[in-house]
């Protein structure tokens, strides 16, 4: 029988159109005007290597990625007689650093319920969108999700939940604001172990990471969770801005360091100059990468593919 790979391949295509569309901006601050810089008969030399460092610093690769993909450079800079033969080079360590942390999020089948997920990360991230769109995602694969608005330092936080939490058509579990946010956690875990819910995903107040407070309430949260599940949360998925450029890298240091973070989701990747930041944190922290977000659509949040995100950050 013939298997019909149509519907896959058009899938494969729609999302390279949208990755290069969302990484337009950060793929012409690192290619504009290369092929230019390449005169006929002109091999890489250091200047040109220069040039892409400067510009691979300018779309945020951070400075030990770029001195990884700098190094590769020189070794073969005998090898490259254009700005094709340059980018492939960039291409093969881009994709040596990225790969290893192109980690899918897997929620085992017929394990232990519920599978808890606590998302965290500063206000302005995408946070609540990111847990909205996760909600859909699950739930479209056939998996009983639960929310827990957990942020309750912000007002509106909860309400964004709720208005998710009903287009998801998602039930959600929600205190007044100002209430105890390991309590709301706490309640919605048991709610959700008693409804035989698969998956249970919990908002954290997003204020900024350098308040040790912030900090002092999510390890709350974990000891709670630990009481009732000694593995829960099973995943603690930390939201960065990849529209901050180096401040994620910060903000990643930070939740790393105090709390622990088991994957990553980058946001607004769409329309920012500076999605390198994403070879940036792979080459600093190696934290598995889970998803990325580009653009404002229920299904715009993707799951991490290192080599669909480099073809559409290298290609003219």
């Amino acid at each position: 029988m013939k298997i019909d790979t149509a519907p896959a391949e058009r899938r494969k295509s729609g999302l390279l159109g949208k990755l290069g569309r969302a990484l337009q901006r950060t793929r012409g601050a690192l290619l504009g005007g290369l092929e230019s810089l390449f005169q006929p008969g002109r091999r890489l030399d250091d200047r040109l290597v220069e040039e892409i460092e400067t510009r691979l610093l300018l779309a945020d690769v951070g400075v030990d990625a770029s001195e990884r993909i700098v190094a590769a450079l020189k070794k073969r800079a005998g090898d490259v007689a254009d700005a094709q033969g340059a980018i492939e080079v960039v291409r093969a360590e881009m994709l040596t650093i990225l790969e290893p942390v192109a980690v899918p999020l897997t929620i085992p089948q017929g394990g232990a319920t519920p599978f808890v997920i606590l998302v965290v990360g500063v206000n302005g991230a995408g946070k609540t969108t990111t847990i909205g769109k996760l909600a859909s995602q699950l739930q479209g694969e056939g998996r009983r999700v639960l929310l827990a608005a957990g942020d309750t330092f912000r007002a509106a936080a909860i309400e964004q939940l709720q208005t998710w939490a009903e287009r998801c058509a998602v039930p959600i579990v929600a205190q007044r604001s100002g209430s105890d946010s390991a309590s709301v956690i706490y309640d919605a875990f048991q709610a959700a172990r008693a409804r035989g819910i698969d998956v249970l995903i919990a908002d954290t107040a997003g204020r900024l990471h350098t308040q040790s407070g912030l900090m002092q309430e999510l390890a709350k949260i974990r000891r709670v969770l630990a009481k009732v599940d000694a593995d829960a949360p099973h995943e603690t998925l930390l939201v960065l801005d990849a529209g901050i450029g180096q401040n994620a890298l910060v903000q990643a240091q930070v939740f790393k360091e105090q709390i622990g973070v088991s994957g990553l989701a980058l946001t607004k990747l769409d329309g920012t100059a500076k999605g390198g930041v994403v070879v940036a944190i792979a080459s600093r922290f190696g934290v598995p990468i889970r998803y990325i977000g580009v653009g404002e659509k229920i299904d715009d949040l993707r799951p991490f593919e290192a080599r669909a995100f480099v073809s559409a950050l290298l290609s003219q």
